[in-house]
């Protein structure tokens, strides 16, 4: 295995991972362990063997579709107290936003003409919902690639974005889901050092991304965005707590994102003879 697949591999388990753990501790089901740890399984795969999208036409044609995934809610429900951030598939309910914003932050990063529009959309698209732990993750997303592209454009979608998600913070407040959301701060409350060590993991998935990941500075900055916005979003008020929380949607949505960013300079350019 490249060394590109091994750390996207690593960013992805040391979170959820430790998760499993928290999960444990705080006496979750067993069905949640259950899925958390076959979501697990699948996303590896997905990060070892899902196909490079590299056709630029391809690649603008799956954030479209992205685009979509993230706004369908607002079409299909449910609804709770106004609110629709979850897609229904059958026994599951996933978080949209989860779900479509890691890969949408990846191939937009990627995309040199029409970054700053995209993220925008998706910030208009989490907004209606409302839903600012998006909004937050796109919004970091958009600082991310504006630290590595300085480009004014996606600065304006930062800060458009940071005003938009503070109305979303007002307008979205929902009830805490218990082993959803919050996850460290309830485990903080159970075991501190246990909280502590919960917290290395995700810190480690962020670096690692951040980092460690052998690809454009663009992607990396982006995608790492997005995980910090979901995990401040969880911190500060009830929102899913990314990888290290009950959920399928974060762990195959960063699963999603790892497959495309991790062998982007894996194709390294013919040396010069």
């Amino acid at each position: 295995m490249s060394r590109a697949g091994f750390v996207g591999l690593l960013a992805l388990a040391f979170p959820v991972m430790g998760g499993l753990g928290a999960l444990w501790l705080m006496g979750a089901p067993a069905s949640f362990l259950m899925v958390n740890a076959g979501t697990l399984v699948v996303g590896l795969a997905l990060i070892a063997f899902l196909p490079q999208i590299d056709a630029t036409k391809t690649r603008r044609f799956a954030i479209v579709a992205l685009l979509v995934l993230l706004a369908l809610p607002l079409l299909t429900g449910p609804y709770v107290n106004g609110i629709a951030r979850w897609l229904p598939l059958g026994p599951f309910t996933l978080h949209a936003g989860m779900l479509a914003i890691p890969m949408l932050a990846a191939l937009t990063a990627r995309d040199e003409d029409y970054s700053a529009p995209i993220l925008l959309a998706g910030i208009l698209a989490a907004a209606f919902q409302p839903d600012a732990a998006s909004g937050l993750a796109l919004t970091f997303a958009a600082m991310g690639l504006y630290n590595a592209k300085r480009d004014w454009k996606d600065g304006v979608v930062a800060g458009t974005g940071f005003f938009a998600t503070l109305v979303m913070w007002v307008r979205g407040a929902l009830p805490a889901q218990p082993f959803v959301e919050r996850v460290l701060v309830d485990v903080a409350v159970v075991q501190p050092l246990a909280a502590l060590a919960l917290l290395a993991c995700l810190v480690a998935s962020f670096l690692l991304i951040l980092h460690a990941l052998p690809a454009p500075m663009a992607q990396r900055h982006t995608l790492a965005g997005t995980l910090f916005g979901f995990s401040i979003a969880a911190v500060l008020s009830n929102y899913p707590s990314a990888l290290i929380g009950y959920g399928a949607a974060p762990i195959l949505g960063f699963a999603f994102a790892l497959s495309q960013i991790e062998r982007a300079e894996s194709k390294a350019p013919p040396v010069a003879e």
